[in-house]
């Protein structure tokens, strides 16, 4: 069977060797003679599943003893609201910087909890680069400061984190964790939805510093309280058991391509190759963002008139290429070539953008 170009932002392409591994386990997990979605979430053989998942995690994060590492559900959409009920505590306020639509988000459900305040923003220029903050740049009696590290309508990304000596960054990384090397004590937390590099949807990663734990509010609602999953290690109530296999199997594929700095390495010759094709295409291609603000994740980009567009995406249809449609919001195209998506694929997108160009 030909598989298909997979550009899709979400969800999005997993490793071929991942969805082989998993379809050979599928109905007889190591002898089990059940699927790893039969398995009780209580059973010895889940709980090497779950526990193997966190400690890869660990170990590819470089994650310090004092961060504790959760399996949620909900998706980043939740951690919009369970970040400032637990952690907007009375006489504070939650700062934002608003780079695209999910931090947009992010900020409209803190507003609901307490006092909120937007100190960067790059909505003046339909979001097409990255505000410039430093560690200063916060309220008086910040509760945090809030990210969203990659945007993936606009295809903006953060190069360089602000560092933050006494107030706790949180990063929305949902579309971006795993695709570099990242410092995890820069931070205070960090969330993901897995949908993108993690693995398929229905599990939510949530690493949080304990000292910011400690500073969360109480008597709230017991499956909205981190505690409450930082008790039970994530097992609470039933996990998305399937979703944590599947992200264990993704893990194990990180590893064997020699971890995240060699992932690293592939994806910036991935969105080398696309934006030198944009670049080079003598205008008939632009990028939404600008330099020095794009991200590696995911290219958004534009031709010269709707018509060519709406052309451009039927032939690319015809020629295998699926999810390449821009956002409604902005129009125009959008490649996502998340960790999975092979540089095949990127180098076989380029080519035809290319002929593309040359034929119109």
């Amino acid at each position: 069977m030909q598989r298909a170009y997979n550009f899709n932002a979400g969800p999005s392409a997993l490793p071929l060797e991942v969805l082989n591994r998993a379809q050979a386990e599928l109905v007889n997990y190591k002898g089990t003679g059940m699927s790893v979605m039969e398995l009780s979430h209580r059973s010895k053989e889940y709980d090497q599943v779950h526990q193997q998942a966190i400690s890869d995690l660990r170990t590819l994060l470089r994650i310090p003893d004092d961060y504790q590492v959760l399996f949620l559900q909900g998706g980043a959409s939740l951690q919009f609201s369970m970040i400032p009920m637990n952690f907007l505590t009375p006489g504070k306020t939650a700062d934002y910087i608003l780079t695209g639509s999910w931090s947009q988000k992010a900020l409209e459900e803190a507003n609901k909890f307490g006092e909120t305040n937007v100190i960067a923003s790059s909505k003046d220029e339909k979001f097409s680069y990255i505000p410039e903050v430093n560690g200063d740049n916060h309220s008086t009696n910040s509760a945090y400061v809030h990210i969203t590290s990659n945007n993936t309508i606009y295809g903006t990304q953060w190069e360089k984190y602000p560092t933050y000596t006494d107030v706790p960054l949180i990063a929305d990384m949902s579309s971006d964790i795993l695709c570099r090397e990242t410092n995890v004590e820069q931070f205070g937390m960090i969330y993901a939805g897995a949908q993108k590099n993690l693995g398929p949807s229905g599990v939510t990663v949530a690493i949080i510093k304990d000292s910011l734990l400690k500073q969360s509010n109480s008597n709230l609602p017991t499956m909205l309280d981190y505690h409450t999953h930082v008790k039970s290690n994530s097992l609470y109530n039933t996990p998305p058991t399937f979703s944590i296999y599947m992200l264990s199997l993704v893990l194990d594929w990180v590893k064997e391509q020699g971890g995240v700095s060699a992932i690293e390495a592939r994806n910036k010759e991935k969105a080398a190759l696309l934006y030198h094709t944009i670049d080079e295409s003598e205008g008939f291609y632009k990028a939404h963002a600008k330099d020095g603000s794009r991200s590696i994740m995911n290219v958004s980009y534009t031709l010269p008139s709707d018509e060519l567009t709406k052309k451009f995406l039927a032939q690319a249809k015809e020629k295998g290429f699926v999810g390449l449609n821009g956002h409604r919001s902005i129009g125009g195209c959008r490649a996502s070539i998340y960790n999975a998506v092979p540089y095949e694929s990127v180098e076989a997108l380029a080519s035809f953008m290319k002929a593309f160009k040359s034929e119109n």
